[in-house]
């Protein structure tokens, strides 16, 4: 290997499985592969759903082996969750999942101490019940000395050293995304003691270096520096947008579909609110200002309720079914929990007087055009909302490999759709990496060895743009 590349491992941990990903960057060259790949699968015990931290962190252990020697170490993960350690720095238990039930009811018991608009105007970030504020009302926190986002936990059992990545901060709805630091006074009128958080860290700071029994059992040579990525994984899929300018949105697609604008600073509005868009931070002081959609998690659970069905047949068959037969509220609360999904998107059409999709492929149908109305609304919204218009969509994550997804979505919202890269979120992360270590510019610089280097599929929109007004304006009752 020439010595002007560099290797980087970037350890991306998703809902459903994790990641090891090597990525080795040139001066005019970024090439990605596959290291690590293993399952994340949550359990359900007596108290609860938790995650299986250990088994995570077993996984990044082995992941690091199988990438053999780099030159560091980043980590990305989805948002919100956090450990408890004691004043020992020991976990206190596995996390809790954000799918548990224990914050229910929670977030009406907030907002009788800060009124809704309050919190949003202070934190900018939109309501979800999961949110890391109503998590920590709910947590009884005994014996808790210290909190660390999954990032930031993991990067602790790696390095010894403790710190708060600032991306994945802005989601704990206990950050002011206009001073990017805590607010104070939303925690204090909570009762949330921020000191249980440790410093705030940015991307591209130095986390620690490996410790040496880490060394020793992933067979690395030290010394291995950990560098603080955008560890929200949003963060950094987004700063692997390849995009030019600033006329672009943005959908990450996978378990979630995130949705919407990088924007110069964050929009604070009621409007904005009831609209529940929020406002997270990313990199270079540059605002994602999206909306959550529930994602390819609804055909994920459909095709688990279905025993696994081959998923390239069941979207052959799907681009078969007619379009807009049936549509459901892809952001609907009602779709968060596991289990059961095609009854329940199902039962929705039956409610709001569509026909029932009875097949797979009609659920799959029903599921595919209501993420693509999702998309289009998302975006529609977030232009105006924040005076921003767009030129281009650009699709990154596992939805890229959704050929039927993509065209919809760039028929849907009636303007091309740049499809990939796939592996975004490992991508960003291995750009901030090469970054703090002098290998790539700035975020335009990055985004443009991204265009250079990745594979990437246009798609026209097609269609009458009539029948996906019709389509929203059936799903909104009018």
């Amino acid at each position: 290997m020439s010595a002007s590349v560099k290797s980087y491992a970037a350890v991306d941990l998703g809902a459903s499985s994790g990641r090891v990903m090597v990525g080795r960057v040139g001066p005019d060259s970024l090439e990605l592969s596959e290291a690590h790949r293993f399952v994340n699968r949550p359990v359900r015990v007596p108290e609860g759903l938790r995650w299986d931290i250990l088994s995570l962190y077993g996984g990044v252990l082995d992941g690091l082996k199988a990438a053999g020697q780099v030159d560091s170490v980043g980590i990305d993960s989805w948002a919100v969750d956090y450990g408890l350690l004691d004043a020992d720095g020991a976990l206190l238990g596995n996390p809790v999942h954000y799918r548990d039930s224990r914050t229910e009811g929670v977030a009406q018991k907030v907002w009788a101490t800060v009124p809704a608009p309050e919190l949003y105007a202070a934190t900018g970030l939109q309501y979800a019940p999961f949110n890391t504020l109503y998590q920590l009302v709910a947590d009884r926190l005994v014996g808790a000395r210290r909190l660390l986002l999954i990032p930031d936990l993991l990067t602790y059992w790696l390095t010894g050293e403790q710190g708060t990545e600032l991306t994945n901060a802005s989601t704990t709805q206990l950050i002011d995304p206009r001073t990017r630091a805590w607010s104070y006074d939303i925690a204090e009128r909570v009762g949330i003691d921020l000191d249980l958080f440790a410093p705030l860290r940015q991307p591209g700071d130095p986390a620690g270096l490996l410790r040496p029994e880490v060394l020793e059992a992933t067979g690395l040579r030290g010394p291995v520096p950990v560098t603080a990525v955008g560890s929200h994984d949003t963060a950094s899929a987004v700063a692997a947008v390849p995009a030019s300018g600033e006329r672009f949105a943005y959908i990450c697609t996978g378990t979630w579909s995130l949705a919407g604008l990088e924007l110069d600073a964050p929009v604070l509005t009621e409007e904005s609110r009831a609209a529940n868009f929020t406002n997270e931070l990313g990199l270079d002081g540059t605002v994602r200002y999206l909306r959550n959609i529930m994602g390819l998690w609804l055909l994920q659970e459909c095709v688990r309720a279905w025993g696994d069905p081959d998923l390239g047949e069941l979207l052959l068959d799907a681009a078969k079914v007619p379009a807009l037969r049936s549509v459901v509220d892809a952001g609907d609360a009602m779709f968060l929990a596991p289990g059961r999904m095609p009854e329940r998107i199902a039962e929705a059409c039956r409610v709001s007087g569509q026909p029932v999709p009875a097949s797979p492929a009609e659920v799959t149908r029903c599921i595919l055009d209501s993420l693509a109305l999702a998309h289009r609304k998302a975006i529609d919204e977030a232009q105006r909302l924040a005076g921003h218009p767009v030129d281009v969509v650009h699709v990154v994550g596992g939805g890229t490999r959704n050929a039927l997804l993509c065209q919809l979505t760039a028929d849907a919202c009636g303007l091309p759709v740049v499809a990939g890269p796939t592996e975004a979120a490992a991508l960003g992360n291995v750009l901030v990496q090469a970054r703090a270590h002098g290998l790539v510019g700035d975020l335009a610089g990055g985004r443009e060895l991204l265009t250079r280097t990745q594979p990437l599929t246009r798609y026209e929109p097609q269609g009458d743009s009539a029948r996906w007004r019709e389509a929203q304006a059936r799903l909104a009752g009018d």
